[in-house]
């Protein structure tokens, strides 16, 4: 794992999109997961700026709430629409999100591991964190082995997501299909971006905690290829922020990241 500690969010955001488009730019049939949320907003309207083409890319979404048609403005399939594909040139038949309409969602959720698994794996991974700990959303206790499948949200989580629905969290729905954490790192390489205060302690346990299904971030610490962008204020609780700073300094490979450091 690396850690890579921004200044501020907006060299964080900058930084993981600028990432993506270097990923795009090497392999133009790049399988690429995606991820949702506020800061996620951010950082594909910079990677729509950037003009990289998605014309052969494929990609994979996290998760979707159950029960929301693809046609719901509070879906994440209205979201990837509205963020990102329908400013890229991505073909829409290689855009994927779980099925969440389905009448069996178990069905669905290995449907969705099948279309992965055809594509040849994900190459690059994006991912937030929840406040609950989660990456997409695998909840506490999920099985860090753990495939595509439905998940009950806990009450930290929609109240965390009521404010795309008006901020009402009993119109959040209360479960959703997701990647499992071991689909997850299954992935090539991993890109988790988090931002504020609030981050900031669920980070510094998913880093440097225990590995521990009640976190299942902390599952980050078994890839090989995992790189967490930070700002400062969702840094602030890590107990080793000055090695982090060090390597950044002294890698070769962040020389072309450095304005953003």
């Amino acid at each position: 794992m690396e850690v890579i500690p921004c200044p501020d969010r907006d060299r964080a955001v900058a930084l993981t999109a600028r990432l993506i488009e270097a990923r795009l730019r090497a392999k133009p049939d790049l399988v690429l997961g995606l991820a949702t949320g506020r800061t996620m907003e951010e950082v594909y309207a910079r990677v729509v700026a950037s003009g990289v083409s998605f014309a052969r890319c494929t990609t994979f979404n996290l998760d979707e709430y159950v029960g929301l048609p693809p046609e719901d403005p509070n879906s994440y399939a209205s979201y990837m629409r509205h963020h990102l594909f329908d400013h890229v040139d991505i073909d829409p038949a290689r855009t994927h999100l779980p099925d969440g309409m389905a009448s069996d969602l178990a069905a669905a959720a290995a449907d969705y591991e099948a279309k992965i698994a055809a594509a040849g794996g994900i190459d690059l991974q994006l991912l937030g964190i929840g406040e609950s700990g989660h990456i997409g959303f695998n909840e506490p206790l999920s099985a860090l082995r753990s495939r595509t499948r439905d998940k009950i949200l806990t009450p930290t989580t929609r109240r965390q997501n009521a404010g795309m629905f008006g901020g009402d969290c009993g119109a959040v729905p209360k479960r959703a299909l997701t990647m499992g954490v071991g689909t997850i790192l299954d992935t090539r390489e991993l890109v988790l971006l988090a931002s504020g205060a609030a981050k900031a302690a669920v980070v510094a346990r998913a880093v440097e905690g225990p590995l521990t299904s009640r976190v299942s971030a902390s599952a980050i610490q078994l890839h090989t290829s995992c790189k967490v962008v930070l700002d400062a204020e969702a840094a602030a609780e890590l107990e080793d922020t000055d090695y982090y700073r060090f390597v950044c300094s002294n890698e070769e490979k962040w020389d072309g990241y450095r304005d953003l450091l």
